[in-house]
């Protein structure tokens, strides 16, 4: 990797104090276990929580402000903020897997054309019948993602809230588009990096990430949202929902 720093872990974060510390343990936990260069950011999206004092408690994180609330908007305060090769987006719900830096490190150095990788959720907090439910879920979208990139070739798949992205690619592809705020923001991103080179999602780097949303909305309810708007976003370049719940614990 180029640059001093080789990988850096951006976390949006909205009102989760309470959190936060479980997600920000497990990448320090990584960084720990693998010998590399990384760099920790909070960003503070209009919390009105302890959030931001939460992350400034941990050794060696950044904390930034960014006051317009929104997914995408965090996540762009996030890289412009940033120094590493690679951008890692995490959620501030979403704990990475033992082994998951050392896998993101050896695709990328595998694969120089390599622009963004992702991985699955795995929802440690719901019912079995859930994760069955979400399970099959992910089938679906990777047969579509197959579809989509390698025959169609309309895009690609990332599961936001668990990818890394290769930061010369982001640059060459303008950054984060603010024409998105929560839904269909990673599909956006996965269709305009296939531009700037591979984007690839494994099930070889899953995440575990809390069900809350799927709980308090219904799993057919979310899984139809987010399959209209991969649809949407891949073929007419929009997201289909505009809006959306903030659900916390």
């Amino acid at each position: 990797m180029n640059g001093e720093v080789a990988i850096s872990f951006v976390v949006p974060a909205y009102n989760e104090e309470k959190i936060l510390p479980e997600t920000l343990a497990a990448i320090a936990t990584e960084i720990a276990h693998t010998p590399v260069s990384a760099e920790v950011i909070v960003v503070n999206n209009a919390s009105t929580d302890a959030t931001a004092a939460v992350a400034a408690r941990f050794p060696g994180v950044v904390v930034v402000d960014e006051p317009e609330k929104g997914l995408v908007q965090a996540r762009r305060a996030g890289f412009l903020n940033s120094h590493g090769a690679l951008v890692a987006n995490i959620d501030a719900d979403t704990r990475i897997t033992r082994g998951w830096l050392g896998r993101v490190l050896e695709e990328f150095a595998a694969d120089p054309k390599l622009a963004a990788l992702s991985g699955p959720y795995i929802y440690y907090d719901t019912p079995l019948h859930v994760r069955a439910l979400t399970r099959a879920f992910y089938g679906l979208g990777y047969a579509a993602y197959l579809l989509n990139r390698f025959v169609l070739k309309k895009g690609s798949m990332l599961q936001g809230g668990n990818f890394v992205v290769r930061r010369s690619a982001l640059e060459a592809i303008g950054g984060f588009n603010s024409d998105f705020t929560f839904y269909g923001e990673d599909t956006d991103l996965a269709r305009r990096l296939v531009a700037a080179g591979g984007v690839k999602f494994s099930f070889r780097l899953p995440a575990l990430s809390s069900g809350r949303r799927l709980l308090a909305e219904g799993v057919m309810r979310i899984g139809m949202r987010y399959a209209l708007n991969y649809v949407w976003v891949t073929y007419f370049h929009k997201p289909f929902s505009g809006s959306w719940l903030d659900i916390r614990r």
